[in-house]
């Protein structure tokens, strides 16, 4: 088991750090390219229609091979895939790159988290925050990397050296991952895994609510340099700075999600964390200077950090890898849809008025979030000490954001309201 954490681990590092290499250098190629913003919009929405169609597919390739050897196969086609767009010297030939690169990088996302609900069931505690606190991470590292390698290397030379790293962490996390698999398909599943009924409506609202925070996450990495080095004359390094100081926080909220959760209670942490992205991003919009635009990123950050790893845990418990496939696209369509729109809308608004959706839709979030029942959604987690002795029984009840724990034992409710 911490052979496989710590591979899960590095494989949603991993994923962060390419999207951060990405996303600093997305100015770039676009400038090689030479396209504008709209023309930028249109190549996005390829990475999106891209990676949205991956999901589903990877829903059922995970339930047919297992979630360990999808997750080891998409992270070698994620780093060969990176290297694509810096290639590219024309609109069609970045839209096919990007395509390629979205199909990857949605396979990963439902893979990689797949993988992580069962490591989070074996537990018996809480664990998803903490394993997508690591993509926020290697997220920074990407765009701290890309800020640096902007003044000395090409974009192709940048991502290719990016992408030869990622394959030697694969490599050395392909083997925990390809054997997650065994102890997963002898364990009971929980009501809705795979091959059972899936309540698709709770998915669905499982996925809006990180859909609506997700566009916020996409549209900051894809359009915040931008906005930085256009609208307020930032550097390119500097420009970096602002989707690298929006990963840290946003990892930093996640490492102690948790702990938040046991002392604010869900509902107080997802609708506060909502709010207080929306004066972030309001902040960083509204923004005469860097500085003021570089602490908007920092709350929206925070205030984004734990709704969807929640959500997605959530959807995992409730209808396995399915299940996160179904939520994860209704989440992602706002994570990759957002930064296409943004374009279109930039287009003819400005790119400070478009980006003005971010904390719009951060205070959606928050409306869905409070007009959730108290006891329609809340997966349990089964307190630590009770999993040697009764793991073989377990089967989760679903109750509602907020309050306590639960599980069943066969005909026996244990309840813990310290959790």
């Amino acid at each position: 088991m911490p052979r496989l954490q710590v591979a899960v681990a590095a494989v949603f590092a991993l994923d962060g750090a390419v999207f951060g290499s990405w996303a600093a250098r997305v100015p770039d190629v676009a400038a090689g390219v030479g396209i504008g913003h709209s023309a930028l919009g249109v190549a996005l929405l390829c990475l999106s229609i891209g990676a949205l169609a991956a999901m589903q597919v990877t829903g059922a390739l995970c339930a047919r091979l297992g979630a360990g050897v999808v997750t080891a196969a998409a992270s070698l086609l994620l780093c060969v895939s990176l290297v694509l767009p810096g290639l590219a010297t024309s609109l069609p030939a970045l839209c096919a790159a990007l395509l390629v690169f979205g199909g990857a990088t949605g396979m990963v996302n439902v893979a990689a988290n797949a993988v992580g609900v069962t490591v989070e069931r074996r537990l018996g505690r809480p664990l998803l925050s903490g394993l997508h606190a690591g993509f926020s991470f290697g997220g920074l590292a990407g765009a701290l990397l890309g800020g640096l390698l902007a003044t000395v290397a090409g974009v192709a030379a940048h991502l290719v050296f990016v992408g030869a790293l990622g394959l030697l962490v694969t490599a050395w996390a392909a083997r925990a991952l390809v054997r997650a698999d065994g102890p997963r398909s002898a364990a009971p599943g929980p009501a809705g895994a795979d091959g059972g009924p899936r309540p698709t409506a709770v998915l669905v609202v499982l996925g809006a609510i990180a859909g609506c925070t997700a566009f916020g996450e996409g549209a900051l990495s894809d359009w915040g340099a931008l906005h930085l080095r256009d609208e307020l004359g930032a550097t390119t390094s500097l420009a970096a700075a602002g989707y690298a100081g929006f990963s840290l926080a946003m990892a930093c909220g996640r490492l102690a999600g948790g702990r938040l959760v046991a002392a604010l209670g869900e509902r107080r942490l997802l609708a506060g964390g909502a709010v207080l992205a929306a004066a972030g991003g309001a902040a960083a919009v509204t923004a005469t200077s860097v500085s003021t635009a570089l602490g908007g990123f920092v709350l929206v950050g925070l205030g984004l950090a734990n709704v969807f790893p929640l959500a997605i845990s959530r959807a995992g418990v409730l209808g396995g890898a399915r299940g996160i496939a179904l939520a994860t696209t209704v989440g992602y369509t706002g994570l990759l849809g957002g930064p296409p729109l943004i374009g279109l809308l930039a287009e003819h608004a400005g790119l400070a008025a478009a980006l003005a959706t971010v904390p719009l839709l951060a205070l959606v979030a928050g409306v869905l979030v409070l007009s959730v029942a108290g006891d329609a959604l809340r997966v349990p987690v089964t307190p630590r000490g009770l999993v040697a002795a009764v793991a073989p029984r377990v089967q989760p009840l679903v109750s509602g954001f907020g309050h306590g724990t639960a599980v069943y034992v066969r005909d026996l409710r244990v309840l813990d309201p310290s959790v």
